[in-house]
């Protein structure tokens, strides 16, 4: 574990406030929930909660089938990182940062057809990858309760080929189905 030199108290409510400096870094926003774990040493690790990230069997085999069906390759992303890939190889994508793109989708809590973006439309921090550089993707932000948890990206992964009225649907189905899965 890292040292980061900051001290905090607990205040007479058992609260503790997480320094500014960390919660950018770690991208945690306020409201945001957080897991409470305590290891064997027992030391308390707090770990940011990714609701979505309980489906990620789940999640990955609908994305198997959604990307078998249509030949795409299809990302289901959290508010952070992917968690579940299909259609393209899964190490070079899985856990990588979601984009600002991503983001926007799921602040706007709307579907977009994103066109000539290339790959980091929807992940950042990946650089050039060779075979890789996708021209059109749609995403459809999963909303829960009102809250938007994450966001259901497919890629077209032939030269030339654009998203469409289809995709658009379909991508909306796999984001609506996902949400209903958390709300059970």
């Amino acid at each position: 574990m890292k040292a980061t030199g900051i001290v905090r108290r607990i205040d007479d409510l058992g609260r503790v406030v997480i320094p500014k400096e960390i919660r950018r870094t770690m991208r945690i926003r306020e409201g945001e929930p957080l897991e409470i774990f305590v290891d064997r040493e027992g030391e308390v690790i707090l770990k940011k909660y990714s609701p979505i990230g309980e489906l990620s069997e789940f999640a990955q085999e609908y994305a198997d089938a959604l990307a078998e069906e249509t030949n795409h390759g299809v990302f289901i992303l959290d508010r952070d990182v992917i968690i579940a890939v299909s259609g393209v190889p899964r190490k070079t994508f899985l856990e990588k940062q979601i984009s600002s793109d991503a983001e926007k989708v799921m602040e706007d809590r709307r579907a977009s057809i994103i066109n000539d973006k290339g790959v980091d439309s929807f992940c950042q921090g990946i650089g050039e990858i060779e075979d890789y550089s996708f021209n059109s993707s749609v995403m459809a932000p999963i909303i829960v309760e009102g809250d938007p948890i994450g966001v259901v990206v497919m890629s077209a992964k032939e030269e030339g080929q654009e998203m469409g009225e289809l995709e658009m649907k379909l991508a909306n189905t796999a984001a609506s189905f996902l949400a209903k899965q958390m709300e059970q």
